[in-house]
């Protein structure tokens, strides 16, 4: 995690990359917005080590993306789940979701997840917009579909993590 030098520039660019600027707090909130609201279901995504998961929570709770809420009382647990500035970080996903998918893959392999978008209820493509009728993606109005290679590795990793916690 970084030190607190980005609150003396007014780049924007340093600002933000001093709270989501490291892999696993962009992972995190990959789950976050794939609807995994529990910390193990998290870490088992991440492959994250607990201290790793847990530090960076809570600083995405410092920082205002994320609000806990409490499931459980005994033992206490929480779940983990976006706040509206957090939400607000839904396009810097799509678009390394799309750089991603367009430069770090054979162009053999599948997209991992296939976004519908309601409005139109056609294929939503990479965005920032629809591929099919143009308008802005939104995450409240789009549907996921994972590939059933992508729902496979991520069964797998939960299998795996499960295992290695009994």
């Amino acid at each position: 995690m970084k030190d607190n030098t980005s609150d003396q520039t007014l780049c924007p660019v340093d600002r933000a990359e001093a709270v989501v600027g490291d892999r696993w707090t962009v992972l995190i909130l990959r789950e976050l917005f794939m609807r995994c609201h529990r910390f193990d279901k998290i870490q088992a995504q991440t492959s994250a080590t607990p201290q790793m998961i847990a530090a960076r929570l809570k600083k995405l709770e410092v920082d205002g993306l994320v609000k806990r809420r409490a499931y459980n009382k005994r033992p206490l647990r929480y779940e983990y789940h976006l706040t509206n500035k957090g939400e607000a970080f839904f396009p810097v996903l799509l678009a390394l979701r799309a750089w991603g998918e367009t430069w770090s893959k054979s162009p053999k392999e599948e997209r991992a997840v296939n976004y519908t978008h309601v409005s139109c209820g056609k294929p939503a493509g990479l965005g920032p917009v629809c591929q099919s009728c143009g308008k802005p993606l939104h995450r409240e109005e789009l549907t996921a579909e994972q590939t059933p290679e992508y729902q496979s590795e991520r069964d797998a990793r939960w299998e795996a993590f499960k295992t290695s916690h009994e």
